[in-house]
């Protein structure tokens, strides 16, 4: 079971990794700020991406569940005409001491934090710090 839950909490930090990249390729794609949602990040339909389906990230991910994780991502600031200029992500276990351990924050800065008792935050350490 622990190595289930190491391989879980290594794809819940690689899928901050792909959004934080993803929401700077929106960001300088459509020149709108951040996305709105996780799920507007996902693939497109057509083939001309589109602000509501970037095609940037894969549709398990734009769904928000990912690897025993449950993503949820927030708006946390916009400009006076609505382009999101911050976002957090907080991806948390789904069962905690069964799919992960570990809880995770990240925004736009793309810095990665983590926190083993509480719903992590942009206070709590960096990983790897």
């Amino acid at each position: 079971m622990r190595s289930r839950i190491a391989a879980n909490q290594a794809s819940a930090v690689g899928s901050l990794r792909t959004i934080n990249t993803a929401e700077a390729t929106f960001s300088s794609t459509f020149n709108t700020g951040y996305s709105l949602t996780l799920s507007a990040l996902r693939p497109t339909a057509t083939a001309t991406p589109t602000t509501s389906a970037a095609g940037l990230i894969d549709s398990i991910l734009a769904l928000g569940n990912k690897s025993g994780y449950t993503f949820t991502y927030g708006v946390a600031a916009s400009d006076a005409t609505g382009n999101v200029t911050a976002y957090n992500l907080h991806p948390a276990p789904s069962t905690a001491g069964t799919t992960g351990q570990k809880d995770y924050f990240s925004d736009q800065t793309a810095v990665i934090r983590q926190n083993t008792s509480a719903a992590a935050s942009a206070t709590d350490a960096p990983i790897g710090g």
